[in-house]
């Protein structure tokens, strides 16, 4: 996996009741530097925000993996402790991780996120799932351009 970012854009987006509205929307996206994050977001939202649109904010989120079902329309955190055995100590110890699931509802992220860790040898718990406002995610794909 390359590198995974979060780009915020503002922009006026006019609403279903006609008046004009400042948001901000969230987009994940793969990416080899902050540079290169902020050209794709150009990029891929170019074709669908009329006007100007800012980016203010590009941060690096702590995700260390990504399970993406294709039915997908929201994003969710998972929040994983991972049970390990301190060899010198006995004692158990935890590391959290943080992966991020695209699904329809709490109930599918759960599963696709049990899904996808399916053979893993690791003891781990799940210890919070929650909903994220991303909008949409950007992989990075064979044959484009890496010119930043």
């Amino acid at each position: 996996m390359t590198n995974l970012f979060i780009s915020t854009v503002r922009y006026e987006k006019m609403m279903e009741n006609g008046v004009q509205k400042t948001v901000n929307e969230q987009y994940l996206l793969d990416a080899v530097s902050f540079t290169e994050a902020e050209a794709r977001t150009i990029e891929e939202l170019t074709p669908f925000i009329s006007g100007e649109f800012t980016i203010p904010q590009i941060v690096k989120p702590r995700i260390s993996e990504l399970f993406l079902n294709e039915d997908g329309d929201r994003y969710y955190k998972v929040k994983v402790a991972f049970i390990m055995l301190d060899e010198k100590s006995g004692a158990e110890k935890k590391k959290t991780s943080n992966s991020l699931v695209r699904a329809n509802d709490f109930k599918s992220a759960y599963l696709n996120f049990e899904a996808g860790m399916k053979g893993t040898i690791a003891d781990y718990e799940i210890l919070s799932i929650s909903e994220i406002p991303i909008l949409d995610y950007f992989p990075f794909e064979d044959g484009q351009q890496n010119d930043v």
